[in-house]
This record gives C-alpha cells, sequence and structure tokens, in this order.
C-alpha cells in the first residue's frame, strides 16, 4: 500500500509540475498573429511593441497592454440630428473607415477611441451641415464627406488613428420636407415631359416645311430641265430645217435652175398655202405668171402629136 501511495503522488507531482512548465512557457513565450501588435508594459511603464511573431517575456514584470489589431476598420454610428443654415431638421448618419496607425498612441492616446471617434463625428458633421442649406447637403455628399475626413483625420492623428474614408450612409429630411421634395420633382418631370413634346413639334414641323422647300426646289429644277431640254430640242429642229434648206439651196444653185421652175416652185408652196382651210387667196402676180406658164406646159404636153395620128392611121 506505502508504494502505491508514493506512486499516485509521483504521478500527482509530475502532473502538476507539467501544468506548471506549460503556464510558464505560455507566460514566456507569445507568438503575434498577423495584422495584429501587442503593447507591451514592464512594470506598469510602456516597453516596447511587438510585431508579428515569436517573442519571449518575463513573467510577472512584463505585461501585454493592448492587443491591437491592424487591419481595416468600419465603424456604422447612429443616426445625428443636424439643423441646416435654413433651419431644416434632418438626420444623417455617417460610415467611418479607419485603420490603427500606432498601437502605442492607439493605447495610450484617448480613453475608449471608438466613443471618442463617434461623438467626434458628430460634432463635426453638425458644423458643417450648418454652414449649408438644405438643397446643398442633399447634392453635396462628397464634399461634405471630403471635409469630414480631413477634419477627423487631423484629430484622430494624435490617437494612431488614420480616417481613411468617410461616407454619408442616409440623409433623411423631415416627412413634411419629404412630400414637398416628390412634389417639386413630379412638377419637374411634367414641366420636362412638356419642353421635350413641344421641342419634338416643333422639330416635326421644321422638317415637314424642309420637305415641302426641298420638294418645290427640286420640281422647280426638274420643270426648268424640262423646259431647256424642250427649248434645245426645238433649236436643233430648226438649226436641222435651216441646214435642210441651206442644203436645198445650193443644190438648186448648183443645178443652175431657170425662171421657169423657179415659178413651179412657187406654185407648189402657194398650193400648200391654199390647203382649203383659208376663205380668201390672194395670188401675186408671179405665181399668176407661174400659172398661166403651167397651163402652158400642161397644154403642150395634151397636145396630140401628128406624128403619132399618122402612125396610128397606118
Amino acid at each position: 500500500m506505502p508504494t502505491i501511495f508514493k506512486l499516485i503522488t509521483i504521478v500527482i507531482l509530475v502532473i502538476v509540475a507539467l501544468l506548471v512548465l506549460t503556464g510558464l512557457v505560455q507566460s514566456i513565450v507569445r507568438i503575434v498573429p498577423q495584422a495584429h501588435a501587442y503593447v507591451i508594459q514592464r512594470l506598469g511603464t510602456y516597453l516596447e511593441t511587438w510585431d508579428v511573431g515569436l517573442h519571449f517575456k518575463i513573467p510577472v514584470i512584463d505585461k501585454i497592454a493592448n492587443k491591437v489589431d491592424l487591419k481595416e476598420q468600419v465603424a456604422d454610428f447612429p443616426p445625428q440630428a443636424v439643423i441646416t443654415k435654413d433651419n431644416v431638421t434632418m438626420h444623417i448618419d455617417t460610415v467611418i473607415y479607419f485603420q490603427i496607425t500606432d498601437p502605442k498612441l492607439f493605447t495610450y492616446g484617448v480613453e475608449n477611441p471608438m466613443s471618442a471617434i463617434e461623438n467626434l463625428t458628430a460634432t463635426t458633421l453638425r458644423n458643417i451641415i450648418g454652414e449649408m442649406d438644405l438643397d446643398r447637403t442633399l447634392t453635396s455628399r462628397d464634399d461634405i464627406n471630403t471635409k469630414m475626413r480631413a477634419t477627423l483625420d487631423e484629430a484622430t492623428d494624435p490617437w494612431g488613428i488614420k480616417i481613411n474614408r468617410v461616407e454619408l450612409k442616409n440623409i433623411m429630411p423631415p416627412q413634411s420636407i419629404q412630400e414637398a421634395m416628390e412634389k417639386q420633382m413630379k412638377a419637374e418631370r411634367e414641366r420636362r415631359e412638356k419642353i421635350l413634346r413641344a421641342e419634338g413639334e416643333k422639330e416635326s414641323t421644321i422638317l415637314v416645311a424642309q420637305g415641302r422647300q426641298e420638294a418645290a426646289i427640286l420640281e422647280a429644277q426638274a420643270s426648268r430641265k424640262a423646259m431647256v431640254e424642250e427649248a434645245l430640242g426645238k433649236a436643233e429642229a430648226i438649226k436641222a430645217v435651216q441646214k435642210a434648206t441651206a442644203e436645198g439651196l445650193r443644190y438648186l444653185a448648183e443645178s443652175g435652175i431657170t425662171d421657169e421652175v423657179l415659178r413651179l416652185k412657187a406654185l407648189e408652196a402657194f398650193e400648200k398655202a391654199a390647203d382649203g382651210k383659208a376663205t380668201k387667196i390672194i395670188i401675186p402676180s408671179e405665181i399668176q405668171g407661174a400659172a398661166a406658164l403651167a397651163q402652158g406646159i400642161v397644154s403642150a404636153v395634151s397636145k396630140p402629136d401628128p406624128e403619132g395620128s399618122d402612125s396610128a392611121k397606118a
């Protein structure tokens, strides 16, 4: 029995020693994970800041004062009541994107940094909105974001915090203002619709008038072209007739025509003129002579030949 008690005692002592050793190792050896930093104090005084990796500290004497997350973080603050320059009360909630750049300043710079940032954001927002009227507030989100980021970044720099972005999440005017804005937007849309309709009708009328004008111009050009072509055709015809007449006169001149032939030609011309349509005809003396000549020629042609009669008798 004493031997068994001794073995149990030894086992218990070994277990206790292992537990003490494990706790001692854990208190001496610490591993800092990625994107984190540990602020170390020695006897209540800042000693150093541990970066990522394996580190050793003295038990009891050294202490981890703060474990700081170095990743970019987001803080969504509840809506804040603000008053514009034209005395309109509205609620605006903001979103802050920040990052801890100095773990020491973040640990010792300010008590409860997130509460400090929230209050600083609310006061900065009230100051900026108080210098703007309602319309400008609703249309100047980028300007407000830029001004707030610059002010907050400057104020939080001694705390080891960098403000990367500030965004106005929602701007909520009073219900009466929202109804008035909706009516104004509806009236503006109706006005734009009327303007667009009037401009469309105006353009349509202009296009129709331009089409008629172009059609009239084209019709006039076509008529003028037809008249020109017709005139050119008549000119060519007259030219051809005159040329034929000249050619005929030239041929007559070359053939040595006599007065009797000329009188016959005049008689032919008179025959064409007296085609039965005229009720009164005045015959020139030259044509009368030509007619007598023609009658004599016809009588000579129709007079029987004596030799022909004798031959016939034979």
